[in-house]
């Protein structure tokens, strides 16, 4: 392949890989937004969705098969479920300790991620599941570059799930409650804003989310595996740092960002694949050196 082709073919790889970044950052960039929590939990409710996802579209197959039909309406059940596993989770273990220490919360979020992820270790046994599919290896060929049906679909899928999510941010009383919280939870309330409940919504749509890109993931990859979520919770963390953690467009671009820089690293002479998580966490700590906002990201003033 020519130095064009190699270019196209990951980028194409890489706006992939974003997506699922971008989605699930999303999740982490809402909730510190409105209760500056970071919510290590997230990447294994992310593991969740796709294990649910998996667990649905098997019960669906012999209704409505194992193609798009069948993936989209499992994705979709899927996320309603792990969105209010999400407020449950906020209820039971988050709600208590928004007035404690806020290293006390941030451990309280670890133990919650290693409920997760042991608790399906211990339903799996720890093995890999296959996620098998219909949807054959058919594809456009532009060139030597082949992106698949499936690439697209799944590009586009993401596409739509952030832009719903901006048009109700910005659109919506809802959305609008959201960034009002996210300046000011006491004066939302002396406004009459029930703001248990509109961070309970942020909770249930970053879950929601996440629990979508697990079931593609799932999709993409043909495989899943009850430590999933680990890795990408780290590089989702990593995508809305450099976004400017707290900001949702900046999380989308963030996620795409470092999914493209990820593809395209593993192209430079004596990096490869096996150490494109260093080059990622790399990027990660040069942007705090120099853009500790990230690229979309405020200076916060400290109110006293």
């Amino acid at each position: 392949m020519s130095t064009i082709d190699i270019f196209f073919q990951q980028l194409a790889n890489g706006l992939i890989l974003g997506s699922f970044y971008s989605l699930v950052a999303l999740g982490y960039t809402m909730v510190y937004g409105i209760i500056k929590l970071l919510n290590f939990a997230h990447g294994d409710i992310y593991m969740s969705g796709a294990f649910l996802g998996f667990a649905l579209l098997s019960m669906l197959a012999g209704v409505l098969g194992t193609g798009w039909t069948g993936i989209l309406t499992a994705m979709v059940l899927a996320m309603i479920a792990i969105g209010f596993l999400g407020v449950v989770i906020q209820r039971i273990a988050y709600v208590p300790m928004l007035s404690a220490p806020r290293l006390s919360i941030l451990i309280t979020a670890l133990a919650v991620s290693m409920i997760l992820y042991n608790s399906v270790m211990a339903i799996t046994g720890g093995q890999y599941l296959a996620f098998s599919t219909d949807l054959g290896f058919e594809g456009v060929e532009i060139g030597k570059v082949f992106i698949t049906q499936t690439q697209i679909i799944l590009v586009v899928a993401t596409a739509v799930l952030m832009i719903s999510l901006h048009l109700f941010i910005s659109k919506t009383m809802m959305g609008k409650a959201m960034r009002a919280i996210s300046i000011d939870k006491d004066a939302c309330r002396l406004m009459g804003v029930n703001v248990n409940r509109i961070i309970a919504l942020t909770f249930f749509i970053g879950s929601s989310l996440a629990a979508a890109a697990g079931v593609m993931a799932g999709v993409y990859y043909g495989s899943i595996h009850f430590f999933m979520g680990f890795v990408i919770g780290l590089k989702a963390f990593t995508a809305a740092v450099i976004g400017g953690i707290g900001s949702i467009p900046g999380a989308m671009l963030g996620g795409l960002i470092l999914g493209v820089l990820e593809a395209f690293g593993t192209q430079i002479p004596f990096v490869g694949s096996e150490w494109k998580d260093v080059f990622a966490f790399g990027i990660l700590i040069l942007l705090l050196v120099f853009k500790p906002t990230g690229i979309l990201g405020q200076t916060e003033i400290e109110r006293m």
